[in-house]
């Protein structure tokens, strides 16, 4: 039975929300699934991943397929590289203890950069709020500016 790792579409009209599931090719998109891997939801900035990590290098190693779409989420979450670093172990490349090490310090990594990224995007949201906040005393000012001549000549 072919498997696939592929993005199963709930949500409404126009809010797409995902689940990632390992299927039977021969199924259809949104149908019958073996596994509920996780949860994709592009619907915020920066787009909310949650997945089962070690479910899906299960899946990868019995020899399922990932889309491309997929295959990205896999990749952003490091799935493909945990099962490469358990390619290494098999192999006799790397102990189980330097796998592990290597994975944990890339997790680190990318969390920091997620983390930079959000408080990037709640820096800029707050810088245009107090530039709309600085403009619109400025109006503010400038239209009582105006309206105070007018009642000093009446």
């Amino acid at each position: 039975m072919p498997v696939k790792i592929r993005l199963q579409r709930h949500g409404k009209k126009g809010k797409p929300f995902y689940w990632i599931v390992a299927a039977d090719s021969r199924s259809k998109r949104d149908g019958r699934f073996l596994e509920k891997l996780g949860t994709y939801n592009p619907n915020v900035n920066p787009a909310e991943i949650n997945l089962d990590v070690d479910g899906s290098v299960e899946w990868l190693g019995k020899g399922a397929q990932p889309t491309d779409t997929a295959r990205a989420i896999l990749s952003y979450k490091g799935v493909m590289l945990k099962k490469h670093l358990k390619g290494g172990v098999a192999k006799g490349a790397l102990t189980e203890e330097q796998a592990e090490a290597k994975f944990a310090a890339w997790v680190a990594d990318k969390e920091g950069k997620v983390q930079g990224k959000k408080d990037g995007l709640a820096k800029a949201d707050s810088d245009a709020a107090a530039a709309a906040l600085a403009a619109e005393k400025a109006i503010n000012e400038a239209r009582i500016a105006a309206a105070t001549p007018a009642q000093e000549e009446e």
